[in-house]
């Protein structure tokens, strides 16, 4: 698989969906918070040589051809990356799906502004696609029905 590219314009939708959030947001934090997102997201769809579909990676971490790559696998870096930043207009965290059920749980990250509520935040999902970011509003989310995860923490 190669590694996805990143347009400028896919940084820039990112970065105002994050200031949609909160009209006292800097622009230039939102601009290096997608940035900063969409470069690890890159990072790590080479380090887990990812392949498509995701549920084929996941067959292959389980059988143990790949290290890494699961869902929570990509959240958890992104978590433990972005937190090390200083973003003082943001806050992140774990968010799942179908918690619990063994094929279909799926794990997250979601941004929100400083002191802001996870079903207003914005889902970073680099899983879903293999390595290519999938960002929305966690409300316009098709696909899942997020809650936050606040004691799951990462290793």
């Amino acid at each position: 698989m190669t590694v996805p590219t990143v347009s400028q314009n896919k940084i820039r939708e990112l970065s105002l969906l994050f200031q949609s959030m909160d009209s006292t947001i800097p622009q230039s934090e939102a601009i290096q918070l997608s940035k900063d997102i969409f470069h690890k997201t890159r990072q790590l769809t080479e380090a887990f040589e990812m392949t498509y579909p995701p549920q084929f990676h996941n067959f292959l971490v389980t059988v143990g051809v790949r290290e890494k790559g699961l869902c929570y696998h990509w959240s958890d870096a992104l978590y433990l990356y972005l937190s090390k930043k200083h973003y003082p207009d943001f806050e992140f965290h774990l968010v799942g799906a179908n918690v619990g059920e063994y094929f279909f749980e799926h794990n997250a990250l979601v941004v929100v502004d400083k002191g802001g509520k996870i079903k207003e935040g914005i889902i970073i999902d680099p899983w879903r696609e293999s390595g290519e970011l999938y960002f929305s509003k966690v409300e316009d989310d098709p696909d899942y029905v997020w809650i936050h995860r606040p004691t799951r923490g990462c290793p």
